[in-house]
């Protein structure tokens, strides 16, 4: 509980010990109505609430559903399964990668939100399949219009943030080319966001956001405060951890990954590593535990959240 919300019952009984106890305030005085409120009201001042120090990050473990991909593909695990692993697990949120979704229809969306509610699990992000880097107006505007349509699924889901992709470099492009697409269908896509108050992260995925330093790239030519970097601490190709906290200055959002590369070898995470780099740029937000390895998820992902919780309580 939160100093601010534990604070209140204590606030209450220490105003009446105050008022009456003996030698207090009603032993001596008989204090008017108005005088009572203000002598309440001053005993009530605001508690500061835990804050993230500077250089110290504040951590929520949550679940990326592309974790269960082919389970969500064949029908034999569900979004509301998720939702319950979630809760029953202790994981604060949910990253729900839309591509398995049935439908957008309200009744879909709607009982999805409900029961993430009641469950006390946040629906925080979507991910998507939006490519920005595009060579054509025509297919930029189609780009846009994709992330207009899902934006409105977000907003309804009462997501605050979703993923989205720079892209590959078209053919017979080269990666300069391609970046200036990318910023310039990103910026119409930030308005777009702007309008319904929702961040847009760029995931480091490939393409041209193989590297950070591209992907910072865009981030920064885009200038908007409605983008951010999805940062995919896995997905480096090499030198993990320095890429890793290229990115974390500019990350609204973090896949959390078991395994990082480093010299072009792929080696168990040290996640407490990883939070100390986060820590230092001063995340604040959600880690989504994203599984790709063998192992199957069922069983593993309960498991990896519990460790993540561990090392999320030690950091």
């Amino acid at each position: 509980m939160s100093g601010w919300a534990c604070s209140r019952s204590g606030r209450s009984n220490r105003v009446w010990g105050a008022l009456h106890r003996p030698g207090g305030l009603c032993h001596h005085v008989r204090m008017d109505r108005r005088q009572i409120l203000k002598t309440m009201a001053a005993l009530a001042c605001p508690i500061a609430v835990d804050a993230a120090a500077p250089g110290k990050g504040r951590f929520r473990p949550a679940i990326c559903a592309y974790s269960f991909r082919d389970q969500l593909k064949a029908g034999t695990f569900t979004y509301a399964d998720l939702i319950r692993m979630a809760a029953d697990t202790g994981a604060d949120g949910i990253d729900l990668t839309t591509y398995w979704l049935a439908d957008t229809n309200d009744a879909t969306l709607f009982a999805l939100k409900r029961q993430a509610y009641r469950s006390g699990v946040s629906l925080y992000n979507i991910g998507i399949r939006a490519r920005m880097a595009q060579p054509t107006a025509e297919l930029q505007a189609a780009e846009v219009e994709t992330v207009r349509k899902w934006l409105d699924v977000a907003q309804r889901l009462g997501a605050g943030s979703m993923r989205i992709f720079g892209g590959a470099v078209p053919k017979g492009a080269t990666e300069d080319q391609a970046v200036g697409w990318a910023v310039e269908t990103l910026k119409r896509c930030a308005d777009e966001a702007g309008r319904k108050g929702i961040t847009l992260g760029v995931e480091d995925d490939g393409g041209i956001t193989t590297n950070a330093d591209r992907t910072v790239e865009i981030f920064k030519k885009t200038d908007s405060p409605w983008v951010g970097i999805n940062l995919d601490i896995g997905n480096f190709p090499d030198n993990g951890y320095a890429q890793i906290q290229m990115c974390a200055p500019s990350a609204t959002n973090v896949h959390f990954k078991t395994a990082v590369h480093v010299e072009k070898r792929k080696v168990p995470a040290d996640w407490p590593r990883v939070l100390k780099i986060l820590g230092a740029a001063g995340y604040q937000g959600y880690l989504a535990l994203e599984y790709e390895e063998t192992e199957d998820p069922l069983h593993t992902v309960p498991r990896l959240i519990a460790k993540m919780r561990d090392v999320i309580h030690a950091a």
